[in-house]
This record gives structure tokens, C-alpha cells and sequence, in this order.
């Protein structure tokens, strides 16, 4: 019997241009499998609605033809229900597709559902909003909020805008309470990853699963103006978990305040709320379509990656040390002056 499958294309998500999708569904799907249509969506929010009543009518599977938005706009709609997420992942990001190892290629995607393999898998939920890759405070959703008002979109102005504002922004405290009790963090920000990446390769959370039943907790303590290049190194290195500036945790649930209400983001969609924030996990609360033949390990550094990822880190604890030294000196210099006087 044929699984039905709605494509729901949105037409203006990402950089590529996406007139000729439609063809090359009709060329490679498997048509003795699927029924399909596409539709296109026409303002924000419209793929909820779609994915929400294709979901209503039983429809087996409903694919999300676009970026990180689109794909949590539909996926939001089918969790808990017997209907699929599929995705062609044409983005500026694409971090949910990139770390399920999905083609970047439109047609080995669609050949890719043909396969139609459909695993259970886990998603989060930050103050009542689902997310499926990433959620966050602090620096990364203040950034959400500057990449979604820029005009134009992909890694470059990702990059620009964390150059341009990153040595401006001032840290935030932090009230964190989960199983273990409670602690308070001074904190350029916090993120809670379900997936390993924010998108376009750069790792969060190196180590995080989606079928794990546990978030990965990124804190990342204030830092200075030459920490920042060997951070940057480490978030894209897939190395960020060894940093020294960086504390991470795994838990089920977390509740967080702050000493103000202040913005938060969800996959990239940035939003106003309150000083509280709570964040939770449901295990296996969403069914999609993986790709039966990636290599996890890709997931993790390469020798050449710990590697140069151990030694950056070594020269920074040298320099750390030479500035304390350097400090005393200085200190025993003045006391001795003061002495001489």
C-alpha cells in the first residue's frame, strides 16, 4: 500500500533558489510507494498550520523543503502522532539535517525518503516551544535575534555579526536548578542541545544524541578577546566539550532564572520571556527520516582535530599562567617601590 507524503516547500528560507524542486520530486520520488503533492507556504507560521492538518487527515509523512525554521514549524505540528518528519534541508543553516547526516543535495535527499527509513527520536521543549536541535540563552539567542533582522542570511553574516557584536556583549547571571541541585553561573550563555550543532558545522555540543533521552547543558563562562580565536576553533574543530571555558552537563529537564526577562531562542528563532525558563526533554516524541548509512563517527574530531584542538588549549594555559606570573611581578615590583620610598 502507498504512503501518502506531503512536501511542504517554502519558498524564500535559505540562499538557493527552489523553482526547480517540484520537477525533481516528480523525477526521483518512487511513485510505486507515494502519493505526494507540494504546496507552498505563504507566511510565517503557514507551515504549522499545514504540517497540523496533514497530520489530521493521517498523512504518512510530511517533508520540510527549507531551512531550520521551516523544518521546526512543521515538525512542532506532528510530534506525538503516527505522521513523519522528512527533510530536503535548502537553508542558510540546516543543523537539524547536518547532524542527522542528511545529503545537502536536493535530489540524494529525495532519494534518500525513498528509502524511507523512520526511527523515533527525541525533542526538547523551552518554555512551552519545541525545539529539535538547539535551544539557548545569553550571547547565541541575542545573535538569533541579529541574524534574523539581518538582511541577508548564511555563514558569513553568522560570523560578521558574532565579530561585531561578541566583544561588546556582557555576560548574565544565572540561577540553574536541575536533578543535582542548584548553582549560579556568570554565563556568555547557555545552550541546551538536543543535536550537536547550531548549523553550517559549527558544534555546540559534540557529543550530543537524539535518542539518548538526555540534553547536552553548554555553559560558557565569560571570556576574553584572545580566548575567542581557540573558541572559534573549537566550535567548528566539533572540539568546544575540552575548552576550558566551558562546562557541560547532561540532564532530563532544567529550570533556569535570570535577574531580568531577556530573550531566548529556539532552532534559531529568537523570542522575548521572563526572568524563568524551563526546559525539558521528551524521549522518542517524534518520528523521522534518517539516513540508514551515515558514519556517526563523523560526528566526532579526528586525530588531527583533538590534536590541534589539545594543543591551542595548552598554549592558552601557558598564557594564563605567564599573565598570572606577570601579575605577581608587578605587584612585588610596586610593593618593593613602595618600600624604596
Amino acid at each position: 500500500m502507498k504512503k501518502n507524503i506531503l512536501f511542504i516547500m517554502n519558498p524564500i528560507s535559505g540562499t538557493a533558489r527552489k523553482a526547480g524542486i517540484p520537477g525533481l520530486i516528480e523525477e526521483r520520488l518512487d511513485k510505486e510507494k507515494f502519493d505526494y503533492s507540494v504546496v507552498n507556504t505563504m507566511y510565517a507560521g503557514h507551515a504549522t498550520e499545514i504540517a497540523k492538518e496533514a497530520k489530521e487527515k493521517g498523512t504518512d509523512i510530511v517533508v520540510a523543503v527549507g531551512g531550520d525554521g521551516t523544518v521546526n514549524e512543521v515538525a512542532r505540528s506532528i510530534v506525538q502522532s503516527g505522521t513523519a518528519l522528512g527533510i530536503i534541508p535548502c537553508g542558510s543553516g540546516n543543523g537539524l539535517a547536518r547532524h542527522l547526516m542528511l545529503p545537502m543535495d536536493i535530489g540524494k535527499a529525495i532519494d534518500l525518503i525513498n528509502r524511507c527509513e523512520i526511527h523515533s527520536l527525541d525533542y526538547g521543549i523551552i518554555n512551552d516551544n519545541p525545539f529539535f536541535c538547539t535551544c539557548g540563552m545569553g550571547f547565541d539567542a541575542f545573535i538569533s535575534m541579529k541574524f534574523s533582522e539581518a538582511g541577508k542570511r548564511g555563514p558569513v553574516t553568522y560570523i560578521e555579526n558574532v565579530l561585531r557584536e561578541g566583544l561588546k556583549y556582557r555576560p548574565e547571571t544565572y540561577e540553574v536548578h536541575d536533578e543535582n541541585g542548584t548553582h549560579i553561573h556568570k554565563a556568555f550563555l547557555i545552550s541546551c542541545a538536543n543535536a550537536s550543532q547550531y548549523g553550517n558545522n559549527a558544534y555546540i555540543a559534540p557529543q550530543a544524541s537524539m535518542s539518548d533521552g538526555l540534553l547536552d547543558v553548554i555553559i560558557m563562562e565569560p571570556f576574553d578577546v584572545l580566548d575567542a580565536p581557540q573558541i572559534s576553533i573549537d566550535i567548528f574543530n566539533k572540539t568546544l566539550d575540552k575548552n576550558s571555558k566551558i562546562k557541560t552537563f547532561r540532564t532530563k529537564k532544567l529550570h533556569i532564572r535570570r535577574d531580568r526577562p531577556g530573550l531566548i531562542h529556539y532552532d534559531g528563532d529568537p523570542t522575548m520571556t521572563g526572568e524563568d525558563v524551563d526546559i525539558s526533554l521528551i524521549g522518542k516524541g517524534i518520528k523521522v527520516i534518517v539516513n540508514p548509512c551515515a558514519d556517526k563517527t563523523k560526528r566526532q574530531p579526528n586525530m588531527m582535530q583533538n590534536a590541534f584542538s589539545d594543543l591551542f588549549n595548552d598554549l592558552h594555559s601557558i598564557r594564563m599562567n605567564l599573565t598570572k606570573q606577570g601579575r605577581h611581578i608587578q605587584a612585588l615590583n610596586q610593593y618593593l617601590l613602595n618600600k624604596i620610598k
